[in-house]
């Protein structure tokens, strides 16, 4: 089944069965700070948030890596149905283990991490289960991100705001901002953004962030302005 995102030009093929990916990885595309150079996602899945960046971004180049292999053949798939192999690429590997090739520093890095930690009962597909729970694992994503990270340049990642303190205790104490995602106004927030500059001594800043909706569920027009216009968040 394929999604359509940023007003129709991403489309994106996703697993029938598994992990669907929607509001949160475009989210997290336009987080990305404008750039030329190159950017790694970890934990690309079908590769919606990469997708979606290099559709945002003209001259960014996208290198995606996901464990799944029929992901990461299906993410690749999606980027020549989009007409952007050549700026778009991905891989099937393990964040964890990362060969040589890609123990580089990138421009910037983005990861949508699994959405729980090791509470609850694991979903019955396990592709499904190993993208929603990560084991406890949630720290070593962020020193991945980090680690890849090349000096001056960000990691970006996007979490339930209920992990936001594990997350903060697995980041260093400076050059973080906290963009929250508020559902709708008076609401407490959902998701939250979270951003490293890698290298920055400017203390940790809480920023205004973005209300996604108004009363009658419709979007706000900032959250219309990222998710069909293609605006980004300018964290």
């Amino acid at each position: 089944m394929s999604e359509r995102f940023l007003g129709g030009r991403v489309v994106v093929r996703q697993s029938e069965t598994g992990f669907r990916a929607g509001l949160d990885a475009v989210m997290l595309a336009a987080a990305v700070p404008e750039t030329d150079g190159e950017v790694l996602e970890l934990g690309a899945g079908a590769g919606t948030a990469s997708l979606c960046l290099a559709s945002r971004q003209a001259a960014v180049k996208v290198v995606g890596l996901e464990i799944d292999p029929d992901l990461a053949e299906l993410a690749s798939a999606n980027a020549a149905a989009n007409g952007i192999t050549g700026r778009v690429t991905f891989a099937e590997e393990d964040i964890f283990d990362l060969p040589v090739a890609y123990r580089r520093p990138f421009n910037h890095v983005l990861c949508n991490p699994p959405f729980h930690g090791d509470e609850g009962q694991a979903a019955p597909d396990p592709a499904k289960a190993r993208a929603l729970q990560d084991g406890g694992t949630l720290p070593g994503w962020l020193e991945v991100g980090l680690k890849r990270t090349a000096s001056g340049g960000t990691f970006t990642t996007i979490l339930r705001a209920d992990r936001l303190g594990e997350a903060l205790a697995a980041l260093p104490e400076r050059g973080i901002t906290v963009f929250p995602l508020w559902p709708k106004a008076g609401v407490a927030a959902k998701r939250v953004i979270i951003q490293a500059r890698q290298g920055s001594r400017a203390p940790l800043t809480v920023a205004a962030g973005l209300v996604l909706h108004r009363d009658d569920r419709s979007y706000t027009p900032e959250a219309d302005a990222v998710l069909r216009d293609g605006q980004g968040l300018g964290i």
